[in-house]
């Protein structure tokens, strides 16, 4: 079984843990460099996971912050498999940065929230659907051809994520208009809305459908909600993803992660329940999409 935790992600967890333990201890990044002979843009980059961090410097970092067992073979631990490399990581390599970001984060996560008013999710996109997606940016920035196929075969690896063990939890809310929205012929859309349907079957997956006639109060564009587990005990901040024409924001201080937080319960509450979601998909695959 491939292990589906993300390296990279797992270096942004111990670069975090690193500095709670620093501060935790009373020292500033300028006190322990001197302390162990390293300059202060070593514990920078450290702790901004710009750099990973080897086992003996880690050992030195543990022994000034007075970290025993069990905590210290569990960052010791996390250390070994940020190095490691992942079945994520070849397929991370073919695509732009800030998409890699993206497949390595939810390789990572325990749960997603994802608002959608233009496309249906990534996470549910048929081949031909997806394809067709791209193609859009194919025409409009003259893409290559082959940047269009490695994003839609990144896209489809990226949907493993639904079928592994423990799977990720999905939630969705997905604007009405989607659903009308044409991104290829007749067969794609029905394809894809049947596809849709058939998501919201599954136990980890739950689809909601926000109407047109809904009283719609938050103005926001897509964006996409991480929650992580606990790795060896140490935890990761809830982290948001918010895309824009040429590429995508990380937004994880808590002040602000929280605001998305609070706008998604919002958009759940003025959302239609999943069973009359699931029956609206299927109207409009019948009635939109038929021929």
């Amino acid at each position: 079984m491939p292990d589906y935790g993300s390296p990279t992600v797992r270096r942004r967890r111990l670069a975090a843990e690193l500095r709670r333990l620093r501060e935790r201890a009373g020292f500033t990044g300028d006190e322990v460099a001197e302390s162990l002979g390293w300059s202060a843009s070593k514990i920078s980059r450290i702790e901004l996971h710009r750099t990973g961090v080897k086992q003996a410097d880690l050992q030195m970092l543990l022994d000034l912050y007075g970290i025993d067992d069990p905590h210290r073979e569990d960052l010791l631990a996390l250390a070994r498999e940020s190095t490691k490399t992942a079945w994520l990581e070849t397929v991370a390599a073919n695509v732009r940065g800030d998409y890699a970001a993206l497949l390595r984060a939810e390789a990572e996560a325990q749960s997603v929230w994802n608002w959608e008013p233009q496309v249906i999710p990534g996470l549910l996109q048929t081949p031909e659907y997806a394809r067709a997606v791209m193609l859009g940016w194919h025409q409009m920035f003259d893409v290559p051809p082959g940047d269009v196929e490695r994003r839609v075969e990144a896209r489809l690896v990226r949907q493993q994520v639904l079928e592994r063990e423990p799977p990720l939890m999905v939630s969705t809310v997905i604007d009405e208009s989607v659903l009308y929205r044409r991104l290829g012929d007749n067969s794609v859309m029905r394809g894809q809305l049947k596809r849709l349907a058939e998501s919201a079957e599954l136990d980890n997956v739950t689809i909601q459908i926000l109407p047109l006639s809904s009283d719609h109060v938050i103005g926001t564009g897509a964006f996409i909600y991480w929650k992580f587990a606990q790795v060896h005990d140490i935890p990761l901040h809830d982290i948001v993803n918010v895309e824009h024409l040429t590429g995508s924001w990380y937004i994880e201080e808590e002040e602000d992660t929280y605001q998305y937080l609070k706008t998604y319960e919002a958009l759940i509450k003025t959302s239609l329940t999943p069973r009359d979601s699931l029956q609206l998909i299927n109207r409009i695959k019948k009635e939109a999409w038929s021929s």
